[in-house]
């Protein structure tokens, strides 16, 4: 890891990330997890403000860059919430099989390397009747969007840790073995088009 990727970099999906569209779209899904939850890709912790105790049983934050924990610690400490973090990669989740009722996952299935495999782990971990829920951008619908999207794909990738902008998530996630119980998605407000379309929602095992 050179220094623009431990020291800058995650300054600069802190604030990129923290943007108040993403934000709302935060809001709108961290409050559904309950139980057992373990969040894919905790990062700088920008989802710890809207957990709500009463819900969860146990919180684990998994990331593998600890460079992004100590930004998420000090996130941590401004608000009543317990997480254990754990540092791992989602493709290998160090956590037995049917362990937890919640993955939740935002903004973070655009960079796994082996996203299938990553797929696979959420699929393994949750318990029989448990869910995934997810917040991500992705492929926009309009082909002119796509275009540049693959067009910059390269460029953006490699500038922004591996982040793609153009996974198709809805077809991952169902390719993955699982069944929609909900999905929404748009392009949301004051974010550039090529970057801004979302997919959210809820998913379980087939």
């Amino acid at each position: 890891m050179n220094i623009y990727e431990k020291h800058v970099l995650p300054r600069i999906l802190h604030c990129a990330c923290g943007s108040k569209p993403i934000t709302r779209q935060r809001e709108k899904v961290v409050p559904k997890v309950s139980g057992v939850t373990l969040e894919i890709g905790v990062g700088t912790g920008l989802n710890i403000p809207f957990y709500k105790n009463s819900n969860v049983g146990k919180l684990i934050g998994l990331d593998p860059y600890s460079e992004n924990w100590k930004i998420a610690s000090k996130v941590k400490e401004k608000n009543d919430i317990a997480m254990e973090f754990m540092q791992a990669d989602g493709e290998e989740i160090p956590i037995p099989h049917g362990s937890v009722d919640t993955v939740l996952v935002t903004y973070t299935m655009c960079t796994i390397p082996n996203i299938a495999k990553a797929i696979n782990e959420f699929k393994r971990v949750l318990k029989e009747d448990g869910k995934l829920i997810f917040c991500e951008h992705g492929v926009a619908p309009d082909k002119n969007i796509k275009k540049w999207q693959d067009r910059l794909n390269p460029i953006w990738k490699k500038c922004m840790g591996g982040c793609n902008l153009n996974r198709n998530i809805p077809k991952l996630i169902s390719d993955g073995g699982f069944v929609f119980d909900k999905l929404d998605q748009m392009y949301i407000p004051s974010t550039p088009k090529f970057a801004g379309y979302n997919y959210w929602g809820i998913a379980k095992v087939k």
